[in-house]
């Protein structure tokens, strides 16, 4: 089998082509990472001969629990739009070390370059998902929406503003991400301080607003995750115009209808945004 037509690589890839033609991923906008099941990597192990591995590299964080972990991740300056053009140039299967604190590269970017530059982030907060999921959750997914980013400079930068702002605007939005959503300041991408700040908010979210930036998510496989992504952004798109038509809405989905609604569907609202 050509590496190229494994699940992993062809759900991988499909995300990056969705992403693309939402508007989320100017230029070299965004980022995306999976870790391997045992299926993916019995699939892909054989195409990635270790003869052919790259050098050895710091993480740039510690990542114990993911030690000997395998994982699909974009290229650093890579553009999603060139995903499915040139897959092998644009992606990289990377292998993990037993300490969890170097990677090498077993497969792609073959014009030259390193995984992506938040990569540090994506492990520690795969991490934390390894933890707080018993292992279900296995992709991270970083992008910038247009009108979420919008809300940002509008709203208060805070977790309950944020959720209630979207569960009130489309009534699937609690039964999608019934934890709600959490909110981060605008802070340098790439860096410790927002690697570690993301930490403390994924193990209470699925998704997270990075003000001024993006969103950042996280979901057991590509549809799903790709699925939170495109209702929070649509969600934000109607408070976008919404917004703009009024000063105050004339009616909303409320506390007791968020009530009822977690009820028929059998989900668990965070009892933090309903009082």
């Amino acid at each position: 089998m050509d590496i190229l037509n494994t699940p992993a690589v062809q759900g991988f890839i499909r995300l990056c082509d969705e992403g693309w033609r939402q508007g989320w991923h100017e230029r070299n906008g965004g980022n995306l990472s999976y870790r391997l099941s045992e299926e993916d990597r019995a699939a892909l192990v054989p195409l990635c001969p270790e003869e052919g591995a790259g050098e050895w590299a710091e993480i740039g964080a510690a990542v114990p629990a993911l030690g000997g972990a395998w994982f699909l991740v974009t290229g650093s300056g890579k553009y999603f739009q060139n995903v499915s053009r040139d897959p092998a140039d644009s992606l990289a299967v990377i292998e993990l070390d037993a300490a969890g604190e170097r990677y090498r590269v077993r497969w792609g970017l073959t014009g030259g370059g390193r995984p992506t530059s938040e990569l540090p982030t994506h492990m520690m907060n795969h991490a934390v998902k390894l933890e707080t999921t018993g292992g279900a959750h296995r992709v991270i997914y970083h992008c910038h929406p247009i009108n979420l980013i919008a809300l940002t400079f509008v709203l208060p930068l805070d977790d309950r503003t944020f959720t209630r702002e979207l569960w009130e605007t489309m009534t699937e939005c609690p039964i999608v991400f019934p934890a709600g959503v959490g909110v981060l300041p605008w802070m340098v991408p790439g860096g410790r301080e927002i690697a570690v700040a993301s930490c403390e908010k994924m193990r209470r979210y699925d998704v997270l607003v990075w003000a001024h930036h993006g969103l950042f998510c996280s979901g057991t496989d590509f549809d799903t995750t790709f699925g939170l992504a495109h209702t929070v952004e649509k969600a934000a798109a109607i408070a976008v115009k919404v917004r703009s038509m009024v000063t105050a809405r004339r009616q909303t989905i409320s506390s007791d209808d968020l009530r009822t609604l977690a009820r028929a569907f059998g989900v668990q609202l965070n009892d933090e945004f309903l009082n």
